[in-house]
């Protein structure tokens, strides 16, 4: 008897584990499945859906995606969420925890709050705005006092180290002006080559028409001259006008 309960004891466990396997081995199963979909699938490409079915389809899906996580977020977070949505067509969609507008000016106080600058950063700015129209002025000045001392004025007050280095700066900036002026000079004399060469391509080209036409001309008056100088001859004929008895023998 106690035999017979342990057998039974015995076989159901081995049932139940025989259960257990099969279940966890179907739970493995469905997983692999799953990330072997999940993987075939793969990511979405991050571009504009060109089929307009499609497009929609994604749209609504993903709407409503939206719709549901700014709903969650509201209700876990206690957080105001305000979440407008227009579609391609111009259709609005909207989701507010607690009113549109109410939102939108919180948000609208909020940014002017904290754009507008406080008395401290004002004085700051003006105060940085002064040292840089006060740099700028030391700048403007030097650049006066150097050139006036360039142009031969206000030399008094300079020294020998000065008036040499002014002296070098002169000479290097004559250097350069004449290899410009040279640069310059060489280009125009280039350019009056080139007209030079049309000039006289045009010329040629003229002569030859009017050499032409003059040796045309020519022929012409020698062809005139001689009509002009051929003799006219008088031809004596036995014709006589006038009636036949007083025609002279």
């Amino acid at each position: 008897m106690v035999g017979s309960y342990l057998f039974l004891t015995f076989f159901s466990f081995f049932r139940l584990n025989t259960l257990f396997l099969s279940l966890l081995s179907f739970i493995f199963h469905f997983e692999v499945a799953f990330v072997a979909a999940k993987m075939v699938r793969g990511k979405t490409e991050m571009k504009l859906i060109e089929n307009p079915t499609s497009r929609q389809v994604t749209f609504s899906k993903r709407r409503n995606g939206l719709m549901k996580k700014a709903f969650e977020l509201s209700i876990l977070c206690d957080a105001q969420v305000a979440l407008i949505v227009f579609s391609q067509r111009g259709r609005l969609y909207e989701f507010a925890s607690s009113s549109i507008q109410e939102t939108i000016e919180r948000y609208r106080s909020h940014t002017r709050i904290h754009n507008t600058p406080t008395t401290s950063e004002s004085a700051e700015n003006t105060q940085r705005l002064k040292e840089e129209v006060e740099n700028m002025m030391k700048k403007i000045d030097l650049l006066e006092t150097s050139k006036r001392k360039l142009l031969g004025g206000g030399l008094g007050s300079c020294s020998i180290d000065e008036l040499q280095r002014m002296e070098q700066q002169l000479d290097r900036s004559i250097t350069k002006i004449r290899v410009k002026k040279a640069e310059v000079f060489e280009e125009q004399i280039d350019q009056l080559k080139e007209k030079e060469k049309t000039l006289v391509a045009e010329n040629t080209r003229l002569s030859e028409k009017y050499g032409s036409y003059s040796s045309q001309q020519a022929k012409k008056d020698d062809r005139k001259n001689i009509a002009e100088a051929e003799p006219i001859l008088d031809v004596e004929t036995e014709l006589f006008i006038g009636l036949p008895a007083t025609r002279t023998r």
